[in-house]
């Protein structure tokens, strides 16, 4: 597409295969977003776009991943607020229908696949190294090896036992991710031949110390050895509290290691093959969207040049 979308907090940038999400780096842009900078979500990564009325005067346009495709979300497990979603854009109830426009043409885009669950990680993770402090320790990952060095005022005696921890990725099988602003929020590593259940958890995918929300972990099973079911007696894990681990500084850490597993899991990547040309678009539905573009042209909201680029476009899908 080519065109541009400006929101609150964020900025839409339409690419023929691909939507470039760039985050402001304003006071009153949530935190999680500033720290994400710009995104580059794949069609091939969405399920579907939806647009909807927001608050005080503004209408919300969204583009839902595909489960399975985006390594935040899937170790977010739910557990993010409406003003942190990556996905969202806010804009003004006064570009609605420019909001719809673009909605349509991104719906045009979606692939055969888009109803099903991705196989692989469509979406890049936040990128290695980094850190962050946690209330017990910090935790850091390098891109091969995910790091704790415990606090004396913080860790347990069962970890300060064990000592600083080292987990190569390669060792592991998942990660568990609690959200610091919910109870009792932490950071837990699944290393190979444990029991990702806990005794205290109820599934594969659940946090072990407890039946909150399910956390992005890597499945597969594996044989059993029991762990300790409290995060803070376990040393594959740290814990949060009252500013350690900030979900703009942990989550990202988790969405990178587990996008670290899942590719060692899975071996080299597999280079994507060439997209297909696109089937040719029905001709009343050309122009049903050209003469969209002519009511957004008359309106004021498409220039001179983007109305000329836009129907040239549209023709030439003909």
């Amino acid at each position: 597409m080519g065109d541009v979308l400006a929101g609150i907090h964020a900025t839409w940038e339409f690419d023929t295969d691909s939507v470039l999400i760039r985050y402001e780096r304003g006071i009153r842009t949530p935190r999680l977003l500033q720290s994400l900078r710009e995104r580059r979500i794949p069609h091939a990564a969405l399920s579907s776009v939806t647009l909807t009325p927001g608050r005080r005067g503004t209408v919300v346009l969204r583009a839902v991943p595909r489960p399975g495709a985006d390594p935040l979300l899937e170790a977010a497990a739910g557990q993010l607020k409406d003003g942190c979603d990556p996905y969202r854009l806010v804009l003004p109830a006064a570009r609605e229908t420019l909001a719809e426009y673009y909605a349509d043409e991104l719906r045009a885009c979606l692939g055969g696949d888009a109803a099903r669950p991705a196989d692989r990680f469509l979406v890049a993770a936040p990128e290695a190294p980094m850190q962050f402090k946690a209330y017990d320790g910090r935790a850091g990952f390098d891109g091969e090896r995910i790091s704790f060095r415990w606090f004396w005022t913080g860790a347990s005696s069962e970890k300060w036992k064990a000592g600083d921890q080292t987990f190569p990725v390669t060792d592991l099988c998942g990660v568990e991710w609690r959200s610091p602003e919910g109870f009792e929020g932490y950071l837990r590593l699944l290393p190979k031949a444990s029991d990702p259940l806990g005794p205290a958890s109820g599934g594969l995918t659940g946090p072990a110390s407890g039946g909150g929300p399910r956390s992005g972990t890597a499945t597969g099973v594996q044989p059993v050895i029991p762990r300790p079911a409290r995060a803070d007696q376990d040393p594959a894990a740290v814990i949060f509290g009252l500013g350690y681990g900030p979900v703009h500084e942990s989550l990202p850490f988790a969405a990178a290691v587990l996008e670290s597993v899942r590719r060692k899991q899975s071996g080299p990547p597999v280079t994507a093959p060439h997209t297909t040309a696109a089937a040719r678009r029905d001709p009343a539905d050309i122009a049903e969207r050209i003469h969209h573009l002519g009511e957004l042209h008359r309106a004021g909201l498409v220039t001179d040049e983007e109305f000329s680029a836009k129907k040239a476009q549209l023709l030439a899908e003909l």
